[in-house]
């Protein structure tokens, strides 16, 4: 229905006379009061395109920047729909126009709006920050039907007519603050349609996370002021990662006097985060610092105590400080100004139920509470992906709703989900859009939201993901095993990847491949979301010793055409491109013409390894097969001690070479050792050197595997070789385990 902007025009008189008439033959009680309800609907349409053609204009209330982008924004998406571009203006008549800007009424908060039909014009306002932009998205996607569903990725219906129903909606999200990653927020629009916020825009200078070596720097201070640093082990620590001595009094001297110059530099934000650097049990265990953590009953009151002093000295600021790792735990006594933000991280908890269900969610529920206990100003630092892994399978959209609102509920008002939403990542565009709507009102129906995504993003193929998803997730929940953030999926081939479920996903997906064969883009989406199953199949093949060679190279082959078709950049956190994945698998993982003389071998230990291990490496060290890259598979480590045992080969063989193959895997805590021997024996008693092997030391924080090897010249004839291995024992001061015992992994001892 269509009502023109200018009263007396030709077609607005027609329609009147037409209407009188209409008055005349109907005057019943009954006929006034339908013709009035009529009335009353059709004028409170608005019109904003007929036939191609703006019939009305964008007039900004304020000139304010997130206005003029609503603004821009609307404009965009009207034309892209009709082909018709609205003037944007600050001056316009009272009716039949868009008005964006101005404050919305009280009860909507930041960064939320209202919208407004009213005498023919639309009028939405803003609670604050971008509260304008977000009811222009909301109004294209829930009246003009657009849809964003990823990068540069949505759907829209053409139309040469756009006329808006009556609309009276308000909404404020329940987080002031939301953030979470994916490769889509490099296209600016989808970052405003998802209504994500990034660090940049409310921490001063991004000072965000881990901030304390930069504040004060450990290669500045670390040598001239080592008392600043932790009491680790006997000794104070300065390193990258080492924390600071909270009980100092020049330890806060300098910081304010650090913040004070970033303040002055920066003075447009309010809001810095000083915290702790990365890494666990490395706060300082002086004696003035420990007997704070023992009357506090937690590490963390030390820190509230400092943050609370710097909130002191600058009322105007507000601090931000983790609670992780070793801070989790809430202080006992102690409670955090209101100008202190507690940021909380539930990194140890295992993700195949919400958190209120297992007992490492349990272990941070109790924190959650104790913090909202003492605190109002909680921002949430959750995980929902495998970060060694990004592409390995990751069925965790049944508890994402559950834990948010348990974070809704416990007084959190900022929330950060890291997903690592990298292209190719396990459903990483499903989890943006999942994340995006809970985290602005989740107490939304969310299976409704997912198949809403499945069948846009999808298309014919979303029921079929859904199927595959809806299987997968049941299939975890009933083998008992663990979702961790950094699993493998391996740990998973006899429950949710074995291998007639393996079979059950490739159909399913065969299925969707075929539902959308005939639509290319959508094609690409599906056999984009395959990749994790393709993942987990090449990963769980190379723990077998009898593969079909021919079977898997085919299966790689065809994965890393796919990787590079679709321009995956990353399979894990420490960015191993899927390129250098395919080159190893080639060179490491698939069989090898030459068999090592030490397959099978016997192993005694001299110096055995943790004894998690023990009974895994009298037979891993010599099965033949290579670990891959995270520890959890295949690996045999030893923790902060050097190695020793012997291998029999159950008969005096002829070898010139000797190798050990080891984990770098900095992130967590494991390093290269030092070096090691090997010598050799023929009775098992009397042994003599064969060679060494030594290592440099390796900051390159990319998983690698690396080998100590020793050749002979001339063949020689053993039975028994001797290996000795010198690790590192400690985590150096550039490390996130500064002073802390470190681990060595090996996998493999090869003969040639």
């Amino acid at each position: 229905m269509f009502f023109p902007t200018e009263a007396k025009t030709n077609d607005y008189i027609c329609r009147q006379t037409h209407n009188t008439l209409i008055m005349k033959r109907l005057m019943t009680a009954g006929a006034i009061m339908l013709l009035t309800m009529l009335t009353v609907n059709m004028t409170a349409q608005t019109t904003l395109v007929k036939k191609s053609k703006a019939k009305a204009a964008i007039v900004l209330a304020d000139d304010g920047e997130k206005t003029r982008q609503a603004a821009d924004l609307l404009q965009d998406f009207v034309k892209r729909i009709s082909g018709a571009e609205l003037p944007i203006t600050t001056e316009g008549q009272a009716k039949g126009n868009v008005f964006i800007g101005g404050d919305a009424e009280e009860k909507v908060g930041e960064d939320g709006f209202s919208i407004d039909t009213e005498g023919g014009s639309l009028y939405i306002r803003s609670g604050g920050d971008k509260g304008a932009i977000y009811g222009v998205v909301t109004l294209l996607e829930k009246y003009l039907g657009v849809s964003y569903w990823a990068y540069e990725t949505y759907d829209l219906t053409p139309s040469e007519d756009i006329i808006l129903p009556e609309i009276h909606v308000s909404e404020t999200p329940v987080f002031r603050y939301r953030q979470s990653q994916s490769y889509g927020l490099q296209d600016p629009i989808f970052k405003l349609w998802y209504r994500y916020e990034s660090p940049g825009e409310e921490f001063i200078d991004h000072m965000w996370v881990h901030t304390f070596n930069r504040i004060l720097p450990s290669d500045k201070y670390g040598k001239t002021h080592p008392e600043y640093y932790s009491f680790i082990n006997g000794q104070r620590r300065p390193g990258h990662n080492s924390q600071w001595c909270l009980t100092n009094p020049a330890v806060f001297d300098a910081v304010v006097e650090k913040l004070d110059s970033i303040f002055k530099a920066n003075p447009d934000l309010k809001m810095i985060s000083v915290s702790q650097n990365d890494g666990n049990f490395t706060h300082c265990a002086c004696q003035e610092c420990k007997a704070v953590e023992e009357y506090e009953g937690a590490p963390s009151g030390n820190y509230i105590r400092f943050l609370n002093r710097l909130a002191e000295r600058f009322p105007d600021k507000e601090f931000s400080t983790l609670a992780y790792l070793f801070t989790m735990k809430p202080p006992k006594h102690v409670k955090p100004h209101p100008n202190v933000n507690i940021m909380l991280c539930d990194i140890d908890c295992k993700r195949e139920v919400p958190l209120t269900e297992n007992a490492s969610g349990k272990e941070f529920v109790r924190a959650l509470e104790g913090w909202s206990a003492i605190s109002d100003n909680i921002f949430l630092w959750d995980y929902g992906i495998n970060f060694d892994g990004y592409l390995t399978p990751f069925p965790n959209f049944h508890i994402i709703q559950k834990n948010i609102q348990l974070f809704k509920e416990n007084d959190v008002t900022m929330h950060f989900s890291q997903v690592n939403g990298s292209k190719g990542g396990d459903f990483s565009e499903l989890r943006a859009y999942m994340l995006s709507k809970l985290m602005w009102d989740p107490y939304q129906d969310a299976d409704s939201l997912m198949n809403t995504f499945l069948n846009g993003y999808y298309g014919e193929a979303g029921p079929y993901v859904r199927d595959y998803l809806k299987i997968l997730e049941g299939a975890l929940l009933s083998s008992g095993k663990d979702l961790w953030i950094y699993d493998s999926a391996i740990t998973h081939k006899d429950g949710m990847l074995r291998p007639y479920l393996l079979e059950t996903y490739n159909e399913i997906f065969d299925k969707a491949e075929e539902a959308v064969a005939d639509d290319p883009e959508k094609l690409r989406r599906v056999r984009m979301s395959r990749l994790s199953l393709m993942f987990s199949e090449l990963e769980i093949a190379r723990t077998y010793n009898n593969m079909d060679v021919d079977e898997i190279t085919k299966k790689l082959d065809l994965f890393e055409e796919r990787t590079r078709e679709y321009e995956i950049p990353a399979l894990n956190e420490r960015r191993n491109t899927p390129e250098e994945y395919c080159d190893l698998y080639r060179e490491r993982f698939l069989p090898q013409a030459e068999k090592s003389k030490a397959l099978g071998s016997k192993v005694t230990w001299i110096l055995p390894p943790h004894s998690r291990y023990e009974a895994l490496g009298e037979t891993a060290l010599t099965d033949g097969l290579f670990g891959g890259s995270t520890y959890v598979e295949s690996w045999v480590g030893w923790e902060g001690k050097d190695a020793a045992f012997i291998l029999d080969m159950g008969e005096a063989k002829e070898f010139t070479k000797i190798e050990c193959d080891f984990l770098h895997q900095l992130g967590a805590w494991v390093l290269q050792p030092k070096g090691g021997r090997f010598s050799i024996s023929e009775d098992g008693e009397e042994f003599r050197h064969f060679g060494e092997f030594n290592f440099t030391e390796d900051r390159d924080v990319r998983v690698k595997f690396t080998k100590g090897t020793a050749v002979q010249e001339n063949p020689v004839n053993a039975r028994y070789i001797k290996v000795e291995i010198d690790g590192t024992i400690e985590c150096p001061y550039w490390h996130y385990g500064i002073g802390f015992p470190s681990w060595f992994f090996l996998d493999e001892v090869s003969v040639y």
